[in-house]
């Protein structure tokens, strides 16, 4: 989260509200507060910290969007912009995009990091390929940070799952946001490059 706010610190400032620092500011505030609450154990505290991180991450993410959203006006309706920082720029918004929904995928799948430490789990949101051979786990197979941020840099790469398929309804829409962006994205910035070598 911290990264993905950073880089969004270093977007030119008409590729995001009039001022700069605030959406990054709030987010930090938002940061803060969810390291303070995170818990070792389950309970209402975790119940609080899941509501705050799942806010946080809702927050940045919408900051993104927005950030592409003008990155697209900007491309079409700029013509006397440079065309290096907006390429940057929307390679930042990419990178954001995997960065924020490896974090959404991390805090979705089976209840989030706490719920999956339980001697019980609830049931996936991911099927993750160790959980079909039970050589390798089987369905009570736990996923970790990376294997979600593989997920995510994959979904964005590819525009679709590779290996890890989304099995919950809120799974599928995450996944489906995720690619969009992405394709629009890389679309757009593609353009932009090839628009500029020409």
């Amino acid at each position: 989260m911290l990264a993905a706010i950073l880089l969004s610190l270093s977007l030119p400032s008409y590729l995001t509200i009039h001022a700069v620092w605030l959406i990054p500011a709030i987010e930090g505030v938002l940061l803060l507060a969810l390291v303070g609450l995170t818990p070792r154990t389950g309970g209402q505290s975790g119940l609080q910290r899941r509501r705050l991180a799942l806010a946080l991450i809702g927050l940045v993410s919408a900051s993104n969007l927005l950030n592409l959203v003008l990155l697209i006006h900007r491309l079409l309706n700029g013509p006397g912009t440079l065309g290096r920082p907006l390429v940057l720029a929307g390679t930042e918004i990419w990178i954001t995009n995997v960065l924020l929904f490896a974090v959404w995928y991390w805090e979705l799948d089976r209840g989030g990091p706490l719920a999956r430490r339980q001697a019980v789990l609830r049931a996936p949101d991911f099927l993750f390929p160790q959980m079909t051979d039970v050589h390798l786990g089987g369905i009570d197979w736990r996923a970790g940070y990376v294997d979600y941020f593989y997920t995510s840099f994959t979904n964005a790469a590819a525009f679709s799952p590779t290996d890890t398929m989304p099995l919950s309804p809120m799974a599928k829409m995450l996944m489906l946001v995720q690619s969009l962006t992405s394709l629009v994205t890389i679309g757009m910035v593609v353009a932009r490059a090839v628009n500029i070598l020409h």
